[in-house]
């Protein structure tokens, strides 16, 4: 017998969308910004948008309309600030704050973004400013259910009598983008009001396109340390939730209901971005510690390890330094074990979906499918309602195939299969979710059963299937969110994927992602002999035209240069390394993208970057001191090539003053010129080497002055410090 599949209810049960005739759900409508850009300019006019208009409507219609001040203004950035600006370089200062609009769950997400430069500028497109070619139009860039789609908005934001922004705000004031991406997604879903109810692994896919990753943090897995540490050094964003008191598992976050601030300083039911993890040298032994930011900019936690805590007092005076700071900004640490009791959910977004799989660097292929489930066609609902029409559900075939470099055998492939349903409304949070999921079935048994019924094209699986054979996810949870994502390990074969409702009768359109290293994705109307023929003589059919149209190659370009496989093996041999392992280890690396000349770092140079980078005083790096020098090294590296504009391997002042602004660090023609001194060569010409070693510095040393500094302007030292 079947085993009854189990769903995760809310307070509020489904509610049957009881449409006779199908609604699709309809895209929004894009505005040509280039075009609309240009015809402002010509004519001298500021852009007005009639399509979100700066009127209650593009509000909304419920609880935040009584929030609103008596008299609320819509006014450019112009006239809040005397010099506005779109967009800040330096990630310190991207910090946004949460306004009216209880939108904690987009805030987090937001957060995370700002980690990853080259992630939000897809997202944030950067050649945008109040001044050069201003005309009060600004365009952001979503994936919206399986495409990337352009949202313009004018900039008039609503704001009190005081000229305060009602919605999301910036630390430093006359930064605005946060705010107009806010009323970008705002259009996109409808409204502000829209953006009240939310969960932050739906707008890290809206920034991203990317896989989720939902890991219960009171079901932990052993390894979670080091999911966490592979995530951070890799291009994942991560945001987690707070308990709610009462516990419902998908619940989704609306601050409106949930702005108690527990005794431990923590905010129930509250969404944080995890900005970063840290592991530390105790006089006790090693401490894993994770670093979270409240999208409120304010409230943080007061257990240990949080600004005021004793615990700093266990480390030596450097790593104190450089890791706490004592602002009340949002952003704490907590240790790892008050992490897992504390919250309930983490969320890891990755763009690649190798972050359970030690896939690092491989290529990834990815599948989209559309469909839809119609009334007395195609929604059969789910098993566990027994009412015979589960066959009806849309079938898309799987095949498997293993991949020529997987370091794994080729009898376990790793599969993510993700299911999204699309709303039918412009606004998001009119129409509740339905409960969906999806059941996989292996089938390679049709060769020998179902030798002659399956040749013709339309054929589906028929319902006797279903009753006789199990699902691979046997215990699948229906669960009433936008996306529901699995993680497989399968054996190279055909599969059957049957996306469905919980209940029978339901419509909505929804999308069908797959993500593996090798595999081809096609509806339930595709013929068995072709199926048999792709399982059994893959190489012939992967050279077909329609292989390359089907799937496309995703590949994380920063895990790619990891060469994780080189480091973890390195480094097992030596846990900790000094100054000549590391000298080694940087020269024996092919710099692959620098091939004008040869890179190489003396001996000098290593030591100077382990001084910086050693925090605890060792005299050596561990690998997590390594990764966090590995990931600026690929930054710098871009850096210093794009200002390098005449392949000298070297950066002249002009150069090197443009590589520091591309940083989004602000040094003085003093500060730079007196640098340039004392790294570059008699000329004052900067090599690659010196310029990673200029940098690392003005980081580190900037970031201890954050850290100490009381009031921005100095810092009072202890002797020891």
């Amino acid at each position: 017998s079947m085993p009854f599949l189990l769903c995760l209810k809310k307070k509020k049960s489904p509610v049957p969308l009881g449409r006779s005739v199908f609604q699709k759900h309809t895209p929004p409508n894009q505005q040509n910004y280039q075009a609309l850009l240009e015809s402002c300019l010509k004519n001298k006019r500021l852009f007005t948008d009639d399509t979100f208009p700066a009127h209650i409507s593009s509000i909304g219609t419920g609880a935040l309309l009584k929030k609103l001040p008596r008299n609320l203004q819509w006014k450019r950035p112009h006239a809040l600030h005397r010099s506005p600006v779109f967009y800040a370089a330096n990630r310190k200062q991207l910090d946004l704050c949460q306004g009216l609009v209880e939108n904690c769950w987009f805030l987090a997400a937001l957060e995370a973004l700002t980690f990853h430069q080259d992630i939000l500028a897809a997202v944030v497109p950067q050649n945008q400013s109040f001044e050069r070619k201003y005309a009060g139009i600004f365009h952001f860039r979503f994936w919206h259910f399986g495409e990337w789609v352009d949202v313009v908005v004018d900039d008039r934001l609503p704001v009190n009598e005081a000229g305060e922004l009602l919605f999301v705000s910036s630390v430093y004031k006359n930064v605005f983008w946060g705010a107009l991406l806010e009323k970008a997604y705002a259009k996109l879903y409808g409204s502000y009001e829209d953006l009240q109810i939310g969960q932050v692994s739906e707008a890290l896919v809206d920034f991203t396109g990317g896989v989720n990753t939902r890991i219960k943090l009171a079901e932990a897995p052993p390894g979670l340390w080091d999911i966490l540490t592979r995530a951070t050094y890799s291009r994942s964003l991560m945001g987690c939730q707070t308990h709610l008191g009462v516990y419902f598992p998908s619940v989704s976050l609306s601050c409106i209901q949930t702005t108690k601030v527990l005794k431990n300083g923590l905010v129930a039911g509250h969404a944080y971005t995890v900005t970063g993890i840290r592991k530390v040298t105790c006089q006790y032994g090693p401490e894993n510690l994770v670093r979270l930011r409240n999208p409120w900019g304010k409230i943080e936690w007061k257990g240990d390890w949080s600004d005021s805590s004793n615990k700093w007092e266990l480390l030596s005076p450097k790593e104190k330094i450089l890791l706490r700071k004592k602002k009340e900004d949002g952003e704490f640490w907590m240790s790892l074990r008050d992490f897992k009791i504390h919250f309930v959910d983490l969320v890891i977004c990755k763009l690649t979906p190798d972050l359970m799989s030690q896939e690092d660097g491989k290529k990834w292929m990815y599948s989209l499918k559309s469909g839809r489930w119609v009334k007395g066609s195609t929604a059969g609902g789910s098993l566990g309602f027994c009412n015979g029409n589960f066959w009806m559900n849309p079938q898309y075939w799987l095949s498997v195939l293993p991949a020529e470099d997987s370091r794994k055998s080729p009898s376990s492939c790793n599969v993510v299969i993700s299911l999204m349903q699309k709303h039918s409304s412009k606004h998001r949070n009119r129409a509740p979710h339905l409960f969906i999921g999806f059941l996989l079935y292996k089938n390679t048994f049709l060769c020998s059963f179902f030798p002659e019924q399956y040749q013709e094209s339309n054929r589906k699986l028929p319902p006797g299937f279903f009753t006789r054979h199990q699902p691979v996810n046997k215990h699948q949870v229906f669960l009433d969110e936008r996306e529901v994502t699995h993680d497989f390990h399968l054996e190279p074969c055909v599969y059957v994927i049957v996306p469905c409702t919980l209940e029978p009768q339901q419509e909505s359109e929804f999308i069908l992602r797959v993500f593996s290293r090798k595999h081809i994705l096609r509806s339930g109307k595709a013929s068995l002999i072709t199926w048999l023929a792709i399982f059994f003589s893959c190489k012939q059919i992967i050279s077909n035209d329609f292989f390359f149209n089907t799937l496309k190659e995703i590949v994380d370009r920063y895990e790619g240069k990891i060469w994780e496989d080189f480091f973890t093996k390195h480094f097992e041999q030596n846990p900790e390394i000094n100054a000549v392992q590391l000298q080694r280890i940087l020269n024996n690396i092919s710099w692959r993208n620098f091939q004008s000349f040869r890179l190489s770092f003396s001996l000098d140079s290593c030591q100077s970057i382990l001084a910086l980078l050693d925090l605890n005083a060792t005299g050596t790096l561990s690998i997590q001191e390594f990764r966090v020098l590995w990931k600026r090294l690929l930054f710098y590296l871009e850096v210093f090539q794009k200002r390098d504009t005449n392949r000298s391997g070297k950066l002249d002042l002009v150069e090197l003053h443009a590589a520091v602004q591309e940083t989004g660090i602000s040094l003085s023609n003093e500060v730079c010129n007196l640098m340039a001194i004392r790294y570059g060569d008699p000329d004052l010409q900067i090599s690659f080497e010196s310029f990673v070693c200029f940098m690392l510095r003005v980081e580190i040393m900037g970031e201890a002055f954050r850290n100490l500094t009381q009031d921005g302007k100095g810092i009072y030292l202890r002797e020891s410090e």
